[in-house]
């Protein structure tokens, strides 16, 4: 592809499906230009580099999260599907989560999530340092449940090169830890149960309700706050 029939948006478009499939060590640019049909050199002339490329599919990928318009909807129904749509995405691109530890990874689609993400706190009643510690407890915790998917695919594709077979790897290896595992009495239980799906899998439903325990702790802590508040309203009040 010529140079000038390149666009920024192509190419980034391109990197993200290269880095779904084949992950961060995947990425190089005379791959993305054989995808592309192009030279290395025309992918550079529009990105700049390999870094400024990941950071600009890592802002892309933000921008995929749908912001619920809080004038119709209560916050807690928005931290909800704003926490969804971040935990969907990870999942949807797990390269996202290795590129935190080594990239400078922040514009504005990080900057528009995190901004809206605020207004849902600051809604609820939330101000200041109270929202970015709502907003970042949320964060941490959708983070934490979507990095199983991304470990899971980074191994898988460790174990595939040089033709190994992946799921059979990893078969063993789940079949030595569960064999460790029933020499503890509460793993064994679990694992002996019929709905025991293995050793490594969270019982469905999981991060629902982590979310919504973490958002009934946030809505209780409302409650201890305006309490002061209101006793301080009502002694104002008295004459």
């Amino acid at each position: 592809m010529p140079r000038d029939t390149l666009t920024r948006e192509k190419i980034i478009k391109a990197a993200i499906h290269l880095l779904d499939s084949d992950g961060l060590e995947g990425l190089n640019m005379r791959a993305l230009g054989s995808r592309l049909g192009s030279a290395a050199t025309a992918v550079y002339w529009h990105v700049g580099s390999k870094d400024n490329l990941i950071a600009l599919a890592a802002d892309q990928a933000w921008n995929e999260i749908m912001l619920p318009d809080l004038a119709a909807t209560g916050w807690r129904d928005a931290a909800t599907a704003m926490a969804t749509g971040l935990h969907a995405m990870l999942t949807r691109h797990p390269w996202l989560l290795q590129a935190f530890g080594s990239f400078l990874v922040f514009g504005p689609g990080k900057a528009r999530y995190d901004d809206h993400t605020l207004a849902i706190y600051e809604a609820a009643g939330f101000s200041g340092t109270q929202a970015d510690h709502a907003s970042a407890t949320v964060f941490t915790f959708v983070l934490g449940n979507a990095l199983g998917t991304a470990a899971a695919a980074s191994l898988t594709r460790k174990l595939s090169r040089g033709g190994g077979n992946a799921e059979e790897l990893i078969r063993d290896h789940v079949a030595k830890a569960t064999e460790i595992a029933r020499q503890f009495p509460r793993l064994r239980a679990r694992l002996e149960a019929a709905a025991a799906a293995d050793y490594f899998a969270a019982p469905e439903g999981s991060f629902e309700f982590g979310l919504r325990a973490i958002l009934d702790g946030l809505e209780a802590e409302l409650i201890t706050c305006r309490a002061p508040a209101d006793q301080n309203r009502s002694r104002a009040a008295r004459p």
